[in-house]
């Protein structure tokens, strides 16, 4: 079972470099990993399993942050529109996207940042991303709002991009160019 103390911080090189493609279908090892990702971002959202365990609740998590770089991303969270994500994805790419920005109003965090970083993370409204799933599937996501925003952040870690990388530095809470907040 992965627990907080599998997740490597700020400054750990994988955060850093671009992660490699994995093989498809899917091996068996790199399942198993996605299996185990998907199990935690469960387990940080269950109250009772996330209180005895300690871990701080997340809906994405890269291989990178577990010091694998693969490009693995688990998602497991429901949007503000009602829909359910929860998928162990391969290679995940975003094939598309809208010029229109949003950002979430209140800072975006991340499990491998034990800090608040303040400002708004600009990302694109709409996205579309292909992947393959745990089960070799391959998948086609429309994806926009809420949903954009975790699938951006997780696909960053791939390729070595934390999120504080992209806030203004000179203000941080400026409104991104052509960007409407998440509702």
């Amino acid at each position: 079972m992965i627990t907080m103390k599998d997740i490597v911080r700020e400054g750990h090189p994988s955060l850093t470099n671009v992660s490699e493609e994995v093989t498809i279908p899917v091996e068996d090892e790199d399942k198993d990993l996605l299996e185990k990702m998907l199990q935690f971002l469960k387990n940080s959202q269950d109250d009772e399993m996330a209180k005895k365990y300690q871990l701080r609740a997340g809906v994405g998590l890269a291989a990178p942050q577990l010091g694998v770089n693969k490009r693995l991303i688990a998602v497991h969270f429901e949007a503000p529109n009602g829909r359910k994500y929860s998928y162990g994805l391969a290679n995940p790419k975003i094939i598309s996207h809208s010029v229109e920005k949003t950002y979430l109003p209140g800072g975006e965090g991340c499990l491998s940042v034990d800090r608040d970083v303040e400002g708004f993370v600009p990302r694109h409204a709409r996205i579309t991303v292909t992947a393959t799933t745990m089960e070799g599937e391959p998948v086609k996501l429309r994806l926009k709002g809420y949903a954009a925003v975790v699938f951006q952040h997780e696909i960053d870690h791939l390729n070595g991009i934390m999120f504080y990388d992209h806030i203004n530095k000179q203000n941080p809470f400026a409104v991104p160019e052509n960007a409407k907040p998440v509702e």
